[in-house]
């Protein structure tokens, strides 16, 4: 006698999404990615403060954690096995250049390029920057206000940095995302605002302020926050800050069922790395797309469910009405 079975298909899909987060550099605290509540993560429109850094590829789980055995008896046999080491790495191409993927793509800060002001010496970090100019107060994530004396001298189309004074901290820096690690007291005023994240695009300019694109990352500006303008981004190679982050991967199927890689605490662990790919096979010599390459360590958490050390998290969220 046969018994027919339906199994269930392997999901198919196309393309990897990529999602991060960040983490409190002074607690160690993640953001955790809840698999309960899918229909609250929507791919285009992620919750705060996840980010959407779009499409990916090559995305690469590699995991480098050991077991031991543990033996007994004459001649010694298996009893049974213990976790001796936990390891994990995350590899992936980012196919768009932004503030954060660039980040995500060096093992040290990142910088915001800030405007100079007139006739100060060259700076492979940027030169002396032009005096940076106060929010006025009922700043939102979206809009800026000025006063009306300031508004001439932005334009849409240029990005700025909003983020407070340096006023001589040491630690991690940034609010509320850190960007740097400070050893010693700084003289540099503007620092904050070369490491922070909290930059945006000026879509228009009003008799009251500026509108920006899309919301600044960190949210609204601090009280006594200041603005520059940035005109592009650096980074380097070397120094002895890591970024870190939490990171989401997911995997949408045809079907609607939906595949999650979720890693509370993911560290940069390869310096500046970019590669390029032709956007013609046929012609060695044609257009090439450059993309950035992100190589990531994976650090435990500890899951509050049963006080367990973990380094990643695999969900799966089948389509309705598919098998289980």
């Amino acid at each position: 006698m046969t018994t027919n079975c339906i199994l269930a298909q392997a999901p198919v899909t196309r393309r990897v999404r990529a999602y991060f987060a960040p983490v409190d550099r002074a607690t160690k605290t993640p953001v955790f990615f809840d698999p309960a509540s899918p229909s609250t993560f929507l791919l285009d429109s992620p919750p705060s403060p996840w980010i959407d850094l779009g499409w990916v590829q090559q995305l690469s789980r590699q995991s480098l954690s050991k077991s031991k055995a543990v033996l007994t008896g004459n001649p010694a046999s298996t009893l049974e096995q213990v976790r001796e080491t936990l390891e994990a790495q995350v590899s992936l191409e980012f196919l768009s250049w932004s503030k954060l993927t660039m980040a995500l793509a060096t093992g040290s800060q990142h910088m915001n390029v800030l405007a100079c002001a007139n006739g100060v010496s060259p700076s492979a970090d940027g030169g002396q920057a032009a005096t940076a100019i106060l929010v006025e107060l009922g700043a939102t994530s979206s809009v800026i206000p000025l006063a009306a004396v300031e508004l001439a001298k932005f334009a849409p189309g240029e990005m700025i940095a909003v983020d407070s004074d340096y006023a001589g901290q040491t630690g991690f820096v940034g609010w509320p995302v850190s960007g740097a690690y400070v050893r010693r007291p700084l003289t540099d005023v503007d620092y904050v605002r070369r490491i922070t994240f909290n930059v945006a695009v000026i879509s228009q300019v009003t008799s009251n302020g500026l509108l920006l694109a899309q919301p600044l990352p960190g949210g609204i500006p601090q009280v006594g926050a200041k603005l520059q303008k940035i005109c592009g981004f650096v980074d380097r190679e070397g120094g002895s800050f890591f970024q870190e982050w939490s990171g989401l991967f997911i995997l949408e199927g045809t079907q609607g069922d939906r595949i999650c890689f979720h890693y509370p605490r993911l560290q940069t662990i390869a310096e500046a790395r970019e590669g390029s790919v032709l956007l013609d096979s046929k012609h060695k010599d044609g257009l090439e797309r450059i993309v950035l390459k992100g190589h990531f360590m994976a650090l435990p958490v500890t899951d509050a469910l049963d006080g367990e050390r973990v380094l990643s998290y695999r969900s799966f969220q089948p389509a309705n009405h598919a098998l289980i």
